[in-house]
């Protein structure tokens, strides 16, 4: 599981967020048990990239693994959506956090209002 996480990882600073996922999708059909770190390195990829829908995909992947969501998973899924301009299901993401009581970083508030702004939805 370590080499893997790596190599998602690596595929995560170069970029290739497709990559990430072949090498998650590949871990996955060989009965390879993926960690919080292998799955947050893929979100992360996603999120880079901007595909923001991948990385959602995956934090549901994680969820149905029964592993726990971590201030990193949300963090980069949120991430993923204000560079998506996803900004709906960014505050969506901020509220599932807030409900399983994960303590929001600065990066988290940070990348919620960017969202938010990039989206013209402003309340008020």
């Amino acid at each position: 599981v370590v080499t893997l996480s790596s190599a998602v990882s690596a595929c995560e600073k170069a970029g290739e967020w497709e990559k990430a996922l072949q090498l998650f999708t590949l871990a996955s059909c060989r009965k390879i048990e993926c960690n919080a770190i292998t799955f947050n390195a893929t979100i992360s990829a996603c999120e880079k990239s901007g595909e923001w829908e991948k990385a959602i995909q995956q934090l549901s992947v994680m969820t149905q693994s029964k592993l726990e969501l971590d201030i990193i998973s949300f963090s980069a899924a949120i991430s993923a959506c204000e560079t998506g301009v996803a900004w709906e299901k960014a505050l969506q993401l901020f509220s599932v956090m807030m409900q399983r009581q994960a303590e929001p970083n600065a990066m988290v508030h940070n990348a919620v209002i960017s969202a938010c702004e990039k989206g013209c939805s402003w309340a008020g």
